[in-house]
């Protein structure tokens, strides 16, 4: 029997494969599989190559063939898509709850899941989504207030004006509205104590939009 993530990507393989002939990329497959490193991705591959379900085509960069898919899910898996039925039955689904991000002053980049974050389907019925609790102030003006929870689209591209999750450097994380200006990257803050912050391009990673808002009232 396939571990989890094992699963996870040689399906993903396989899908990515029958869509587009191609293999996905590392990048494409870490966001899949939930890891960090690509060294991770690696390690999978070469499980799932020792085990005879894809085999690797020399000479070509990313090849990869499906030789076999498991006739059984892993019983974590049917529990994730048992879970994920009812939720869709109750209007809700669960998207992952990344942790706290610094609307005023950038935190360490937020890397692991460490919890699962109900939502209405509609909200995010379309892409792949998770959720951030805003930490501080400097959002205010855009009605984003300390302890809300941010509902952000994955995406590597936004278009200037939209709110993003930036991660700056490759260490810093931070909600702010992008504007670029030539080869450099604006991070406007929404109260006017707060600076605004210019980057050279190369320096900003755009990790999502900001697609909704869920405040608690207490």
């Amino acid at each position: 029997m396939l571990t989890q993530k094992q699963y996870k990507l040689l399906m993903f393989i396989n899908k990515i494969q029958k869509e587009t002939g191609c293999s996905p990329s590392f990048d494409e497959m870490k966001e899949a599989v939930g890891l960090k490193s690509k060294s991770g991705i690696y390690a999978l591959i070469e499980s799932l190559v020792e085990r005879n379900y894809l085999k690797k085509i020399p000479h070509k960069a990313r090849a990869l063939e499906v030789v076999r898919l498991p006739k059984l899910k892993p019983s974590s898996i049917i529990e994730e898509e048992r879970k994920k039925e009812e939720a869709l039955a109750n209007g809700m689904v669960e998207i992952p709850l990344y942790g706290k991000i610094a609307a005023g002053t950038p935190i360490a980049a937020i890397a692991n899941e460490t919890e699962k974050f109900s939502v209405p389907y509609e909200m995010v019925a379309r892409g792949q989504y998770y959720a951030l609790t805003v930490e501080g102030d400097s959002m205010i003006e855009a009605g984003i207030l300390d302890g809300d929870t941010v509902i952000i689209k994955k995406a590597d591209v936004a278009d200037n004006g939209e709110i993003i999750v930036a991660l700056v450097d490759e260490e810093e994380v931070t909600l702010k509205e992008l504007r670029r200006e030539g080869n450099e990257v604006l991070l406007i803050p929404k109260n006017s104590e707060y600076q605004t912050r210019r980057f050279s391009a190369g320096r900003v990673r755009v990790q999502g939009i900001l697609s909704g808002l869920i405040r608690t009232y207490h």
